[in-house]
């Protein structure tokens, strides 16, 4: 199972991915999975006007989860709770939270962020 962080969700719908990093998504027999963070993330930098989506937020999210055949994780008690357990390491509570995710799910976080790849015991891949 791999969990996109926000960074690499919008590389990869922006065709910005390393070549290895998509083949990874592409072939993996596993899910492929985003967390409600994501959306929650995209959501409100839109509105602030600092990321420019081809139509409202909800419509894109729904488009990018068919069209890259990825799944949804919802937050749930478990993920938000081992989140307020995290080493400080990552002052973005978002990034904590999908940290955290990938983490209670023992899934592998796909991610570019170094100070995401920080945290111990996270499984991670990037190339």
């Amino acid at each position: 199972m791999i969990v996109l962080d926000t960074c690499t969700l919008l590389w990869l719908v922006n065709g910005e991915l390393p070549p290895a990093v998509a083949e990874r998504i592409a072939n993996h027999d596993d899910a492929v999975l985003v967390t409600a963070v994501s959306a929650w993330e995209i959501g409100v930098k839109h509105a602030k006007g600092k990321l420019v989506l081809p139509m409202p937020p909800a419509e894109w999210w729904a488009r990018v989860i068919d069209a890259h055949g990825l799944g949804e994780v919802p937050i749930e008690p478990a993920v938000a709770l081992h989140a307020t357990q995290l080493p400080p390491l990552h002052a973005d509570p978002a990034d904590r939270m999908i940290v955290a995710t990938a983490m209670v799910l023992r899934a592998t976080l796909l991610t570019p962020d170094p100070l995401i790849r920080a945290y111990p015991g996270l499984k991670l891949a990037w190339g």
